[in-house]
């Protein structure tokens, strides 16, 4: 009965959200009629949104355009400029980098290859999908990755399947068992395709039941690494997931004079081992949910390869065969990626005078990571995607069909990049996302709503750093499996710094830890693009996600907290507290 009374109120559940939650919060800037209360008053309305998603994100993301000037909490000159400011670009060139790597299937040739050098016995190749799948995370989407390294990883499996199939076949025909075959059947779902020997028995098999679980549980951990790996492999660079970008720019909106204290080569110092340790972690928990701790089995060390893993290699061969050599288009897209990250890493290292100040004057003041970012960028629409054709003047009138057919073409071919592809792959709504929370960033900090709730927060000064932090990644962790993770860390990372700055630590000791967490969405399909992609593959349960996921959770945050508390300390000098922080609070 319930149900029956509750569904004409999910019926109208949007339009409720929708124009019901301005009404209620309406005696909040009516009663209180100062600047924070108006700003605290668009925050809220735009957080229950952001939540429930009753209208998309980014057009949520535009309500500051609107309300701040009609409030009286900003102007709009000033709201505007924070939809494209320099983390945007920054993004944005990032983007399009990451875009001519899909486009000319470079991502492909790299996880074909190493997954080649690795192996396929099953520990080995479990390991391989996930090094792969987190490498590329770190440069292109994470939805993007998990889309390409599925359809890899189920043609293998479906490979390794049917070669088993066959060998089983084969053996109880002749009426043998081979020891050598260690993995699962294949369960057929023709129910006339069942064995049967030459008296017209079908022969009995106790192991089939126990061999069809292990090929389950082995499909199910060798999908759920990908969305892992995806997840975790874009927090080890600045510009690899979205929360990563929210923290850059909201520290220069929070923090105009931090010394550049976060930028590409300083974030991926800290976040690249942690990286590295969660990989490690989630590679042994996944090995010991779905495939036991037999190592002797798993690794294989010493013994020939099976009919399987002969298989799962020909796979990959195949598919890198039919990828052809190395293209001239590919190797162009190849080296421009690796300049950015050279420009990025050699910009500001920190320990030794970077490029930025050597060869510009004041460049340390003028450039950012943006600037590379967006030189690369253009470069890929100028570079050809054909090696340039050269003819001589006098060139052998032999074929003067042909020459002149020559003449006629352009010297330079079709860029490697075509605007119209950049259009169509960009995710514009993120960057819009990306704008809304830097002008919420800085209208909480003109408004006086940032001051006045690191006031409130003073009592947690009596907590340990480490505390403080240990419990907001675990909030943060458990936050983004219903929310987008962009908009768990727009709305948490100005709290964080208020109350840093309240308690006088260092406002990279929470907002750190914070950001990483922001992308443990482990447990729900519904969590990140990544997850509800293997999900749709049919070989997970909701259940079978939650289980593995809760101790994925707990794995990023024991991680993050070992991180924040060891090296990085020294690498952000976390035991002080900043003179730029303390001056913005004095503001």
């Amino acid at each position: 009965m319930a149900p029956t009374c509750l569904r004409p109120l999910l019926r109208y559940r949007s339009f409720a959200i929708l124009f019901l939650t301005p009404l209620l919060l309406l005696p909040l800037p009516l009663a209180v009629s100062t600047r924070e209360a108006k700003c605290a008053y668009i925050i809220i309305i735009m957080a229950v949104y952001w939540c429930t998603e009753v209208i998309p994100l980014a057009v949520t993301s535009l309500m500051p355009v609107v309300f701040f000037p009609l409030l009286g909490v900003q102007s709009s000159k000033s709201v505007c400029l924070q939809y494209l400011n320099d983390t945007n670009m920054l993004f944005v060139g990032g983007l399009i980098v990451a875009i001519s790597v899909e486009q000319w299937n470079l991502h492909k040739r790299i996880a074909l290859k190493v997954l080649l050098i690795l192996g396929v016995k099953p520990a080995l190749l479990m390991l391989g999908f996930m090094i792969v799948t987190a490498f590329l995370s770190m440069w292109i989407s994470n939805t993007a990755t998990t889309a390409m390294m599925v359809p890899i990883v189920q043609a293998v499996l479906d490979q390794m399947d049917n070669t088993e199939y066959d060998v089983t076949m084969m053996e109880q025909a002749i009426g043998q068992t081979n020891t050598v075959i260690e993995l699962e059947e294949k369960s057929t779902s023709d129910p006339a395709a069942v064995c049967v020997v030459s008296n017209g028995q079908v022969p009995d098999d106790p192991r089939s039941s126990e061999e069809k679980k292990m090929r389950k549980r082995i499909c199910k951990g060798m999908t759920l690494c990908v969305c892992y790996a995806a997840s975790i492999g874009g927090t080890a660079t600045l510009t690899g997931t979205g929360p990563n970008m929210v923290l850059k720019g909201q520290m220069n909106q929070l923090y105009p004079n931090n010394n550049d204290v976060v930028n590409f080569a300083s974030w991926f110092g800290f976040a690249f081992p942690n990286m590295v340790l969660m990989l490690v972690l989630a590679w042994l928990w996944l090995q010991c949910s779905f495939m036991g701790l037999n190592f002797k089995k798993s690794w294989g060390c010493g013994t020939e390869r099976t009919a399987k893993e002969k298989a799962a290699y020909s796979v990959l061969k195949a598919e890198m065969k039919k990828l052809g050599p190395i293209s001239y288009a590919e190797f162009n897209v190849l080296l421009m990626f690796v300049l950015l990250v050279l420009l990025w890493f050699s910009r500001h290292p920190g320990f030794v005078k970077g490029w930025a100040t050597r060869l510009f004057p004041e460049g340390e003041k003028y450039i950012t990571d943006s600037a590379p970012a967006v030189f690369i960028a253009l470069l890929l629409f100028i570079l050809p995607a054909h090696k340039p054709k050269f003819i001589a003047w006098n060139s052998s009138m032999s074929d003067p069909e042909q020459t002149e057919e020559d003449i006629k073409k352009p010297f330079l071919s079709a860029p490697l990049l075509d605007w119209n592809v950049v259009q169509r792959k960009m995710p514009w709504s993120i960057v819009l996302l990306l704008g809304g929370g830097f002008a919420l960033a800085d209208a909480s900090a003109n408004s006086g709503l940032s001051a006045w709730l690191g006031r409130q927060m003073t009592p947690l000064g009596s907590i340990p750093p480490w505390a403080i932090a240990t419990v907001l990644s675990l909030i943060i962790a458990v936050f983004t499996e219903c929310t987008s993770n962009v908009a768990t860390a727009t709305l948490f990372l100005p709290v964080f710094s208020s109350m840093a700055t309240s308690v006088k630590i260092h406002p990279l000791y929470v907002m750190l830890p914070g950001t990483l967490s922001a992308s443990f969405a482990f447990m729900l399909p519904v969590a990140t693009p990544p997850n509800a992609i293997v999900f749709s593959y049919g070989q997970i349960r909701v259940l079978d996600m939650v289980r593995s996921g809760i101790v994925m959770n707990i794995i990023g945050v024991f991680c993050v907290t070992l991180a924040i508390n060891t090296w990085g300390r020294p690498m952000f000098e976390l035991d002080t507290f900043p003179a730029w922080a303390n001056s913005t609070m004095n503001q």
